[in-house]
């Protein structure tokens, strides 16, 4: 079984260091293959820029096996060319933008079957806000107002993005809509990684969860339990 990572967002903007050199330390170092998925980009036609900024930044960190893959839609979620290539990878970061886009795109895809399998195979599964967000097993979309299925790595777990900014506010929302279900409010700049049901917090921010009708608040460098996993 591999690891999971999940951020808070604002992935690029120089601060997220500790957390991704965690992520790259624990599947090989440098040389590892990591693959950029930039699909909730892709609504906009951002994937290309988003794309790239996320090759540019890992490389900045000294990996040397870094590609943003092609996977923008319902049909390339779909080619046996990029399943080959995500179930290779080491590390597998998928960035921000409009969640229910993305989750949608790669839900019962080739795709997803193959991220699935190399996280089995010990790979880290990464993803900044919509790519945090989709990873569990419930994701709440604003747009529409509502929580939908996401892809269900984290069971009994819904990601607030941009705590400490705009995603605090989802909160009491949240706890009637899923009053059962663990909310994982993580700040920008941080991330929570996990190491089997202990979690830690890296970057510059908070992870603040929600459950059992308390509010509980982890610092960079804390660790705590929370067994959601598949």
């Amino acid at each position: 079984m591999g690891y999971l990572l999940l951020e808070g967002g604002a992935e690029f903007g120089g601060a997220m260091r500790e957390p991704d050199l965690c992520a790259i330390e624990l599947v090989d170092g440098f040389d590892a293959p990591i693959c950029i998925i930039p699909t909730a980009a892709a609504r906009d036609n951002n994937h290309l820029r988003a794309g790239k900024n996320g090759v540019r930044w890992f490389k900045s960190l000294g990996a040397a096996d870094v590609e943003s893959v092609s996977l923008i839609n319902r049909e390339s979620a779909n080619d046996l060319e990029i399943a080959d290539m995500l179930r290779a990878a080491k590390l597998i970061y998928m960035l921000g933008g409009f969640t229910d886009y993305l989750g949608k795109t790669l839900r019962g895809s080739k795709a997803w079957e193959a991220i699935l399998e190399a996280y089995q195979k010990g790979a880290v599964i990464a993803g900044s806000s919509a790519g945090a967000m989709v990873m569990c097993e419930h994701y709440y979309d604003p747009a529409a107002g509502k929580v939908e299925q996401g892809l269900g790595l984290l069971q009994n777990a819904c990601v607030l993005p941009h705590h400490n900014t705009f995603g605090q506010h989802w909160a009491a929302k949240l706890m009637t809509l899923l009053p059962d279900v663990t909310l994982l409010g993580i700040d920008e700049y941080t991330g929570m990684l996990s190491e089997g049901v202990e979690w830690q917090v890296l970057g510059g921010g908070s992870v603040t969860l929600y459950r059992d009708s308390e509010i509980e608040c982890y610092k960079t460098g804390q660790t705590f339990v929370l067994d959601t996993r598949k």
